[in-house]
């Protein structure tokens, strides 16, 4: 994949998607607590990093080299 694309394609990951995945997360986490009740701030917090950390995971080839020249 050239570098244009790969740019263009991690705009649109980061316009469109993140706030997509964010929602998710979100919910998932409003889900957790409804479900088995308030964790610990500790649990919360790591779970917050990790899916911090899962969603970057897939894109690892999208965004390298993108902030650098041609």
């Amino acid at each position: 994949m050239n570098l244009k694309t790969r740019k263009r394609l991690s705009i649109l990951i980061l316009v469109v998607g993140m706030p997509l995945y964010v929602v998710v997360a979100v919910t998932l986490m409003n889900w957790l607590d409804a479900r088995f009740g308030r964790q610990p701030i500790w649990v919360e917090v790591g779970l917050y990093v990790l899916l911090g950390i899962l969603w970057a995971l897939p894109f690892r080839r999208v965004f390298s080299g993108v902030g650098r020249g041609e």
